[in-house]
């Protein structure tokens, strides 16, 4: 698998097989003078949208040949991705202040991708069992405010022993929102590497131990 960072909480997973997926796509347009990370515009088979009530998450329209639009829990297998939902919140009040979120689990080339959307608190076991699989690729917020923050994040990444932790939602050169940045989240930590904005992937290669990959913003 392939993974490729094209800033806030979107990625581009492209299985060996060539089926390309994207996770929520952002609308430069929503945030003019705040999220300053290029229009997206690139062709995907299928897009997953943690919450559809912010435009730094939903713009489906700004991916070409899109045929699965994905909101929803219900188990779906796209050609050779399966897909699932997990339920969670926006927020620490179970969604009163700023709604649901879902949480998409993909198994992808043999592996196991957990993208947490904007996921605003820590975990509870019926999450944790409806997550059900070992997580081998983590794709974390962690800036705060809108979402968990470093603290929380570090409780999420202890509760699925993930692989691979890929931080996201952070406060970056292109993206101005009142948030932490990186440097937050990897202060005290062992197992950081630095990676440019797209990286390959393999079961047979993970790491024994928890790693974090902070990618850069594709040039």
């Amino acid at each position: 698998m392939q993974i490729s960072w094209l800033g806030h909480s979107c990625f581009l997973l492209s299985s060996d097989g060539g089926t390309r997926i994207i996770t929520d796509p952002y609308d430069v347009r929503a945030y003019a003078s705040q999220l300053l990370y290029r229009p997206l515009d690139i062709p995907a088979d299928a897009v997953t949208i943690s919450h559809t009530s912010h435009g730094d998450h939903n713009y489906a329209d700004g991916i070409r040949d899109r045929r699965l639009i994905k909101t929803k829990l219900k188990e779906t297998v796209f050609e050779d991705v399966k897909i699932y939902g997990v339920a969670s919140y926006h927020d620490r009040s179970h969604g009163s202040d700023r709604g649901d979120n879902t949480i998409f689990i993909f198994e992808i080339d043999g592996l196991i991708v957990a993208h947490l959307g904007d996921l605003g608190h820590v975990l509870n076991e019926v999450q944790m069992r409806a997550i059900r699989s070992p997580i081998d690729v983590l794709l974390c917020p962690i800036g705060g405010n809108y979402t968990i923050d470093t603290n929380e994040a570090d409780e999420v990444i202890k509760k699925l022993k993930p692989k691979i932790v890929i931080p996201m939602h952070y406060r970056t050169a292109h993206c101005k929102f009142p948030i932490d940045n990186v440097d937050a989240f990897i202060v005290g930590k062992e197992n950081v590497k630095k990676l440019p904005w797209y990286a390959t992937i393999d079961k047979a290669t993970l790491p024994e131990q928890t790693e974090v990959w902070v990618m850069d913003y594709r040039k």
